[in-house]
C-alpha cells in the first residue's frame, strides 16, 4: 500500500497555500490550493527545456542565463550541466520559500544545484528582470531566457499585454538577449497562438515533447535570428 503524503511545509501566497509534501527519500509534491503543480518523480519536460535552451552554450567563454521559476530545481540542475565552469545562471522565483525548500528536504533531487557557485536567486517577478535587461542602456545580454513557471501559454493569453507571453513581452525578451540567444518555455499544452507571436517577433521556432506516453509537455525554443523581418 502506498504510503500516504506528508505535509512538511507550507506558505500562503495570492494563489492559495503552497505546499510542500513528501512520502518518500525522492518523492515530493509541491501543490497550490490543493493542486499539483510539481512532482518530483515526473520532470523529464523540466530537463529537456534546460538542456534543450542551452546546449549552444558549453563551448562558449561567459555564457549567461536567466531561469524564470526554481520550482524543484530540475531545470536549474540542466541548465548548470550544459554550462562551462564560467557560466552565470540567474534564477528568478516569486515565493522565497521555494529556494529554501530547495537548499534543504529537496537538494537530494538535484545535488544541490541552488548551492552551486555560478547560481543567483532573485526573489522577485521574471518579467520584471527581463525588461532590465531589455533595456537599451544594460551593459549585459543573455544568452538564454528560460521560463520554466506554474502556467505556460496558453489560449487564453492576452496576445500583447500577457506579461510574459503577449506580444510586448517577446519583444522585451528579444531584447534582451544577445543574437543567436535562445528563448526557452515550458507548456502544458501547445498554444498556436503563442507560436505565432514568437515568428512574428524574429525568432526561428521549434517545439519539442519529450519521452513516450503519459503526459508530455510542451517545450518551445525560439532562437533570435537578428536579420529576420516581423511584424508588429
Amino acid at each position: 500500500m502506498a504510503r500516504p503524503w506528508q505535509i512538511i511545509d507550507r506558505f500562503s501566497t495570492e494563489a492559495g497555500l503552497l505546499e510542500l509534501r513528501q512520502r518518500g527519500v525522492r518523492d515530493f509534491l509541491i501543490t497550490v490550493d490543493g493542486r499539483v503543480l510539481m512532482n518530483s518523480m515526473a520532470h523529464r519536460s523540466e530537463v529537456a527545456l534546460g538542456q534543450l535552451a542551452c546546449r549552444h552554450l558549453k563551448d562558449l567563454t561567459h555564457p549567461r542565463v536567466l531561469v524564470g521559476g526554481l520550482g524543484m530545481g530540475f531545470t536549474l540542475k540542466a541548465v548548470l550541466d550544459s554550462l562551462p565552469a564560467t557560466g552565470r545562471v540567474v534564477v528568478a522565483e516569486l515565493n522565497p520559500v521555494v529556494p529554501r525548500w530547495c537548499q534543504g528536504p529537496l537538494a537530494v533531487l538535484t545535488d544541490h544545484a541552488t548551492a552551486d557557485p555560478r547560481v543567483d536567486v532573485e526573489i522577485g517577478d521574471v518579467a520584471h528582470l527581463i525588461n532590465r535587461y531589455a533595456h537599451d542602456d544594460s551593459p549585459e545580454k543573455l544568452d538564454s531566457i528560460i521560463l520554466d513557471l506554474y502556467t505556460g501559454p496558453y489560449v487564453r493569453s492576452h496576445k500583447r499585454d500577457d506579461p510574459l507571453y503577449g506580444s510586448t513581452a517577446i519583444e522585451a525578451t528579444r531584447s534582451a538577449l544577445k543574437p543567436g540567444g535562445v528563448f526557452g518555455v515550458w507548456g502544458e499544452d501547445y498554444d498556436a497562438g503563442f507560436t505565432k507571436r514568437l515568428a512574428e517577433a524574429g525568432f526561428a521556432l521549434t517545439t519539442h515533447r519529450s519521452g513516450r506516453g503519459g503526459s508530455r509537455h510542451v517545450v518551445y525554443l525560439g532562437k533570435w535570428e537578428p536579420g529576420k523581418k516581423y511584424r508588429r
